[in-house]
């Protein structure tokens, strides 16, 4: 059997699953569910999700815990977006899902969303070079973002939903054209950055259930091969007429399912609003989404055919990193040496390409909290990590990455401090053996000079030596290894020394 994986999204509005495996031309879908769970609706009123949707929404994952076993699916991805996200009892929905189903559940930001949006559009249309904008608008949010072929390289959530619309707007039985007008002058208080309305884009991409319903129906109900080019003008005459029909002749007009026909009005509106903002006379509808984007990562950790992973880290940390006045050339510098350490230390450290991803992060973002504070910038690190958002790492993801910048300075982590004591004892020994080696690596460039070109380890008993290229005088990074190697000696349970080319430096 061809290895399978799956995605399960736990949105504002639904709950979907798919499963797919390998095919001779791509991707083949083997099964698909949708479960009507409207998280957001208690979300986006109380603050809270509803009891009643809770127990819904853990059944439904209780069924999809059961395909993924019926299916022999070897690995899967379960997330949640916006409605859960902004819950106040989200901590107790996520250890209910796992309680009930056995599934782990990751609540995703939204660059993550959009990260995972992005992979799947490129599977359905070529970006290329060209910047492209793209709109992903579900329940509870809209994503916007500027992407090209290769990554996403500007974003923004807004909380503009289409659930939340909704649930903000509708009183008892409103008048249908007067919940538009209030829609409407909702959504025009939205601002977009002039560099996302200047950059003279290629095109307008729109994602989501929403736009692909409006697309199927502008259609006449016809399906489409490739992407579709869906003209603004359109979709505003579509959402217009819409707009003065009930939920109820929607639904029967155009056959919509009652959870889509009462919200694609207001998904509507927005999409139209932001094309305008733009400047776009049409959009591309390539279909796909947050699901489409897990399996292809999945299936890029298979080794099948799949488009090339997100290469985007090092330029989003840098771009945070700017914003903070870091020394970037120490960074990137730091960040390879840190690298470097991590690959050739993997038969030591047993840690995989997740953890790798988080390495360089913490070194490219180890100083940012110098922008605070000289003196405790490491502390002020964490916060400043901790508190944003780097695509492909989730909240949890984010803290680690702060923790492990936390301690590329000064004492090594213990239970006394308090944002090392609430990671579980496996989160604990990451950060340990990720700070362990960003520790050295700064040390290796401790004037800030780049003197070291490139580093070789060996492994002598009981030592792990590091041979140094393109430096003559290393006395001073000796010393500085000397100030720092605690953590390495601690975690690793060996020594760890510098060398210049094949000659040790005396200690």
């Amino acid at each position: 059997m061809a290895d399978r994986v799956a995605a399960i999204d736990v949105g504002s509005n639904a709950i979907r699953f798919s499963a797919a495996e390998s095919a001779a031309d791509g991707v083949q879908v083997v099964a698909e569910t949708r479960w009507a769970v409207r998280l957001g609706r208690g979300v986006f009123t109380s603050g809270r999700i509803e009891e009643e949707d809770a127990v819904q929404a853990a059944e439904g994952l209780v069924q999809a815990a059961r395909q993924i076993e019926e299916l022999q699916v070897r690995r899967y991805r379960a997330v949640a977006t916006s409605a859960v996200r902004d819950s106040r009892n989200r901590l107790a929905f996520v250890r209910r899902v796992r309680q009930a189903s056995g599934i782990h559940l990751e609540v995703i930001p939204g660059s993550e969303e959009i990260r995972l949006v992005h992979a799947a559009v490129r599977r359905r249309m070529s970006l290329g070079k060209d910047t492209w904008a793209l709109v992903e608008l579900g329940g509870g949010s809209v994503e916007i973002a500027l992407a090209d072929e290769s990554r996403v390289t500007w974003n923004e959530t807004h909380a503009m939903g289409a659930v939340r619309l909704m649930e903000m707007f509708v009183k008892g039985n409103s008048e249908p054209r007067e919940f538009s007008r209030l829609v409407q002058e909702y959504v025009a208080t939205l601002r977009l950055p002039g560099r996302a309305a200047e950059r003279g884009l290629k095109g307008l991409i729109a994602t989501g259930g929403n736009i692909e319903s409006i697309a199927r129906i502008c259609r006449g109900g016809r399906g489409s091969a490739g992407p579709l080019a869906l003209p603004v003008a359109e979709v505003r005459d579509l959402v217009r007429a819409m707009a003065a029909m009930s939920v109820e002749e929607r639904q029967r007009k155009y056959e919509l399912r009652p959870d889509r026909a009462d919200v694609i009005v207001p998904a509507g509106i927005v999409y139209t609003y932001l094309a305008e903002k733009l400047g776009a006379a049409e959009m591309a509808v390539p279909g796909g989404g947050v699901r489409e984007g897990i399996m292809a990562n999945l299936l890029e950790a298979s080794g099948l055919p799949a488009q090339a992973a997100d290469a985007g880290l090092v330029d989003d940390a840098v771009a945070l990193g700017r914003k903070f006045h870091f020394d970037e050339t120490h960074a990137l510098h730091v960040e390879r040496m840190a690298l470097s350490l991590f690959d050739q230390l993997a038969d030591l450290h047993g840690l995989g390409a997740r953890e790798r991803r988080m390495l360089a992060a913490a070194a490219l973002l180890h100083d940012v909290g110098g922008f605070v504070s000289l003196k405790s910038h490491h502390k002020h690190a964490l916060y400043i990590i901790s508190r944003s958002e780097l695509p492909g790492f989730n909240r949890r993801e984010m803290f680690l990455v702060g923790c492990v910048a936390r301690y590329h300075r000064k004492g090594p982590p213990t239970p006394e401090h308090r944002e090392f004591a609430q990671l579980s004892l496996t989160d604990r020994h990451r950060v340990r053996l990720l700070a362990a080696m960003l520790r050295v690596a700064d040390a290796l460039d401790k004037e800030h000079r780049q003197k070291i070109t490139a580093i070789a380890v060996d492994r002598a008993a009981g030592e792990v030596r590091i041979r140094a290229s393109g430096a003559d005088d290393l006395l001073l990074e000796q010393w500085a290894l000397r100030k720092k190697d605690d953590l390495f000696r601690e975690t690793f349970g060996v020594g760890v020394s510098l060398c210049r080319n094949a000659e040790c430096v005396d200690e």
